[in-house]
């Protein structure tokens, strides 16, 4: 089914599929594609490429280490394996710290295209000349992306005064091809799942699903738009935070219009005299904060481009493409971890990783060691949250389980956060800032009138259990007396277990049959009088089967006793 499977994947992206293999051999990955089963792709046209990738010590590529290889082949393979890429910088708790620090160095910068060929795609979607919408449109792109280019253009408002804006737009025709590699992608994490069962922790398909799914929202503008938009209301109260507006009649699924904020990146605001650097980092870490324990949708790339210094020390977030979103289960958890994480309690930090693995079987006695080598690693002093989520990830690797990926992105927004947080102020303690915000949604976990909510939805769940007994336990019996009773059962390693059954049942008839022409015959042959040297023959070989059979016998056990 596999190979039929890669068979109807390959006639329909074939051109996509060699030039995939034939980017890995130019970056020296001879031997992943030759795991994936992908060598009979090839175009041995790249070989002269491949040859000088792997055997000129002398060759840029040759001297790079793996994970930078791996790095410059997604760059070279385009946007779907960027943002792979990009999934795979925040799973160190999949991937050792050279591997992520290789893939976080990732960039989608692309080749502007040419004015010529996004001015008609732009007014495509404006349904209009770019002249009747736009006082002014600057034709050099501030930023060209493998997805989108960004410009600055001027509209004109009701009122008769001019405001800047920024218009996002797709490039034209991308869609299909990403939606190929997509296409792809999920068939090879497919195939590496079934190929490579060690690889199962990894989670291939669930990754490649993740990346799809991202890919789709990222090339839907509307929906980066809504993220934008909800955002802001919930800052709206609070004019240091400011979030640039969404100018939705222009905007479209491939093009979107937004203020421009006037101001300059977080990681520069201290060079200005403009800026003051600790009420800055307090004001963004609050923010941050904000977003993630009360509404539970939160900034997920806060890198310094995206966070900006305005007049009058606000904060300014820009591009919620890539957001993230928790569940308040997800909150509550986030919360116990971070108490646990300040008092170094050890246990709370294991019924948070348990509750993570679910139906996944792990070695707990792995886990506890693991948790317990990280709190002795931790020092007395103020905990540096980005460091201290850092290495709880590599925890969560020491003890080989895979985290969930909305608390993946949340932990890897979090240590980003924390970098320009430090930048804007080396002394910044996120953990004081964050402490009131924690004890108020602590407060309002347990809550009476929470906790009585809650109560009272359990008791309902039981009083319906209850009420359900009767008739379940009536089915059970009647189930009983017609001898129907099923049973569902998930047997691991069933070949293994169906060998040892046969062999069993065939040792088993072997012995009743043995038995029975024993019993039938023995009695005659002991009757007849045959002598071989004096000694009666049928007699002395019945007893040294008996012996033999016995010292069988007491083999058998002792195998079976060392065994388990």
């Amino acid at each position: 089914m596999a190979m039929l499977h890669t068979a109807v994947v390959a006639v329909r992206d074939r051109a996509r599929l060699q030039e995939i293999v034939g980017t890995l051999l130019r970056f020296g990955l001879a031997d992943v594609v030759q795991s994936l089963g992908l060598s009979r792709w090839a175009q041995w046209r790249t070989s002269s490429a491949h040859r000088a990738a792997n055997e000129d010590a002398d060759h840029p590529i040759a001297q790079a280490s793996r994970p930078e290889r791996v790095r410059m082949a997604i760059e070279s393979l385009g946007p779907t394996f960027v943002k792979l890429g990009q999934i795979l910088a925040t799973r160190s708790d999949l991937l050792p710290t050279e591997w992520t620090q290789a893939l976080e160095q990732l960039h989608n910068q692309a080749t502007p295209l040419p004015w010529e060929v996004m001015r008609p795609h732009i007014e495509a979607q404006l349904g209009q000349p770019i002249a009747q919408v736009f006082t002014r449109f600057d034709t050099t792109p501030l930023a060209a992306a493998s997805i989108a280019q960004v410009y600055r253009a001027q509209v004109q408002r009701p009122d008769g005064s001019l405001r800047e804006v920024v218009v996002k737009v797709q490039r034209p025709g991308i869609r299909a091809g990403l939606e190929a590699d997509a296409r792809l992608l999920r068939h090879v994490a497919a195939m590496v799942e079934e190929s490579f069962p060690q690889l199962e922790r990894y989670r291939p398909v669930a990754v490649a699903r993740q990346v799809g799914e991202a890919l789709q929202e990222e090339l839907d503008f509307t929906i980066e738009g809504r993220n934008n938009e909800l955002v802001a209301q919930a800052f709206l109260q609070q004019p240091d935070i400011v979030i640039p507006r969404i100018e939705w009649d222009l905007s479209t699924t491939e093009l979107l219009v937004q203020d421009w904020l006037d101001g300059v990146p977080a990681n520069l605001a201290t060079l200005d005299t403009r800026f003051h650097g600790p009420l800055l980092a307090q004001r963004g870490a609050h923010a941050f904060l904000h977003m993630v324990l009360r509404d539970g949708l939160f900034h997920a790339d806060p890198h310094p481009g995206n966070v900006f210094a305005l007049e009058g020390n606000r904060v300014g977030f820009l591009d919620f493409g890539l957001v993230g979103h928790l569940s308040p289960h997800r909150r509550d958890q986030f919360l116990v971890l971070l108490r646990a994480m300040v008092e170094g309690d050890a246990d709370g930090l294991v019924m948070v990783l348990l509750e993570w693995t679910g139906d996944v079987r792990i070695d707990i006695a792995l886990m506890e060691s693991a948790v317990e080598r990280y709190i002795a690693r931790r020092d007395n002093g103020p905990l540096k949250l980005g460091d201290s989520i850092k290495e709880f990830m590599d925890l969560a690797r020491e003890a080989q389980i895979s985290m969930p990926s909305d608390m993946a992105l949340l932990f890897k927004a979090l240590i980003t956060a924390d970098r320009v947080l430090l930048q804007l102020d080396p002394n910044f303690d996120v953990v004081t800032t964050a402490k009131p915000l924690v004890q108020e949604q602590l407060r309002a976990r347990y809550h009476p009138k929470r906790l009585l909510r809650e109560q009272r939805a359990a008791t309902m769940q039981m009083f319906e259990m209850a009420a359900d007994a009767p008739k379940t336990l009536r089915l059970l019996m009647y189930r009983l007396k017609q001898g129907r009773i099923g049973v569902d059962m998930e047997v691991r390693h069933l070949h293994r277990v169906s060998v040892a059954l046969e062999r069993a049942a065939t040792r088993l008839s072997l012995a009743v049959v043995a038995g029975a022409f024993i019993l039938g015959i023995g009695p005659t042959l002991l009757s007849w009088n045959v002598r071989l040297f004096g000694i009666p023959l049928f007699p002395v070989l019945g007893g040294l089967g008996a012996v033999i059979s016995l010292a069988v016998l007491v083999m058998t056990m002792r195998r079976q006793r060392a065994l388990d």
